[in-house]
């Protein structure tokens, strides 16, 4: 832990739904839920205004469609549109320090402290300094997005620089000023620090565990006798606001996995079966976030005797859909036996490749887009019949109406809605989905062309 708030992290806000909504001008203000479009599909984004009815990440898209209202958008992926919004604002973070950590395509980490000149914008560390510098930097990514918004956090350390960052979501900047952090950390949920899954938080939460205030008051003995020593030592001293891990640029990661230390032995597969569940979808989730895939899986097994083995497949093809790694897993395991007990279990997906559209956001025999249907479109065509060439949400182009993107499909007709970040609402025409002037296209500028707006004070 440092002596000044000299890390600053930065998460992108409801990331994906922001910039189809900041794309989709008839969108903005209305629920958008982004990710896999039939009733096979997995959420990866909710806006603010769905996450207001209960959508989220991780949830099954036909939950969300039940606990969403009509006009919810419920749109596929379009990578190339977030990866190109993600370069603009990593490209300021890297005005601001040479040690910028990427985490993910939303969210990174910044040094401060590691600037070469003295007068950079890094160079005063106090809580004031910084507080204007992530104020600015909120500006900045506002300017040269079209809108999107982070959420800023500035800490001492990782730890504190990430929890801060969630406290006052959306568009939120909380500043940790060094000597507080245990006034900030005790009080919030356990499950705010990472490596408390819902396994480990039920485990705790049997000895009486629920915030970090009790966990600090558990011994370093009890947390090791409870969740295993490594696991237990890193509670241990998050709890009390210990973390030295440097801002490391550029890292790449080979492998995510997650595992679990049990309290007791484990033997019956259903159990197990359940658990492999749980942590195949927070792999699938932070492949998700980090727009990765990859193609094996593995399952670690540490046996009653403490013996370790692993099992892995390699697939035809990447995945981050949290039901193939699942499933993997579940055969892995039945191969592997658990004969005399298992106390710790662990999944893992390796050999990653940048993100490829796959299964999350990929369309099957379900309605494609929960919005009123348009006047062209008899009642009929909102009954399922997904057309291959064209997704809810995809970028087109025609060659008379111009730029759009495809609100609905179905038997033989696609329904585009023609207008762009920089237009007012558009109209809405029905094509036949053969139509040769109708062309797939890439995504919109969303700013008229010219340089990011200067940070004040700089």
């Amino acid at each position: 832990m440092r002596r000044e708030a000299s890390i600053l992290h930065l998460d992108l806000d409801a990331f994906f739904a922001a910039v189809e909504q900041r794309d989709k001008p008839s969108l903005r203000g209305r629920p958008v839920v982004v990710g896999g479009v039939g009733g096979r599909g997995v959420v990866a984004t909710a806006s603010y205004e769905a996450r207001a009815h209960g959508a989220r990440s991780a949830m099954s898209t036909a939950e969300a469609r039940r606990r969403c209202p009509p006009g919810t958008a419920f749109l596929g992926g379009r990578f190339a549109a977030y990866r190109r919004t993600s370069d603009v604002v990593m490209g300021l973070l890297r005005e601001l320090s040479p040690l910028v950590e990427p985490v993910s395509i939303d969210e990174a980490y910044v040094d401060l402290a590691a600037v070469d000149l003295p007068s950079g914008p890094g160079s005063d560390l106090s809580v004031d300094g910084v507080t204007a510098l992530a104020r600015a930097l909120k500006v900045r990514i506002a300017g040269a997005t079209g809108g999107v918004t982070g959420s800023v956090g500035v800490g001492s350390s990782k730890l504190m620089a990430k929890i801060a960052s969630d406290l006052d979501k959306p568009d939120g900047l909380v500043v940790v000023p060094p000597g507080s952090e245990l006034d900030v950390l005790h009080p919030l949920p356990v499950t705010r620090l990472g490596g408390v899954g819902p396994a480990t938080a039920e485990r705790l939460r049997q000895v009486g565990v629920t915030t970090v205030a009790d966990l600090a008051a558990k011994s370093l003995p009890d947390l090791v006798a409870l969740v295993g020593r490594a696991h237990g030592a890193g509670l241990y001293a998050l709890a009390r606001a210990e973390d030295d891990r440097p801002v490391v640029a550029e890292r790449e990661a080979k492998s995510i996995s997650q595992e679990e230390t049990f309290a007791r032995d484990l033997t019956d597969l259903a159990v197990l079966g359940r658990e492999i569940d749980s942590m195949a979808g927070r792999v699938a989730g932070r492949l998700r976030a980090a727009a990765l895939s990859g193609r094996t899986v593995t399952v670690k097994m540490r046996r009653y005797d403490f013996t370790t083995i692993t099992r892995s497949q390699t697939l035809p093809q990447p995945t981050d859909d949290p039901r193939v790694v699942a499933a993997v897993s579940r055969r892995l395991l039945a191969e592997a036996g658990t004969g005399g007990g298992l106390r710790l279990l662990g999944v893992g997906v390796s050999g990653l490749s940048p993100y490829t559209q796959g299964d999350l956001f990929a369309a099957d025999d379900e309605p494609v887009v929960d919005v009123p249907v348009s006047p062209e479109l008899p009642e009929e065509l909102a009954e399922p019949q997904a057309e291959a060439r064209w997704w809810p949400g995809q970028d087109v182009r025609h060659d008379e109406l111009g730029p759009g993107w495809v609100w609905g499909r179905g038997l033989g007709r696609v329904t585009v809605r023609f207008e762009g970040p920089l237009t007012p609402p558009g109209p809405v025409r029905t094509l036949a989905s053969g139509d040769p002037a109708l062309h797939p296209a890439g995504p919109p500028e969303w700013r008229v062309s010219g340089p990011a707006p200067a940070t004040p004070g700089r």
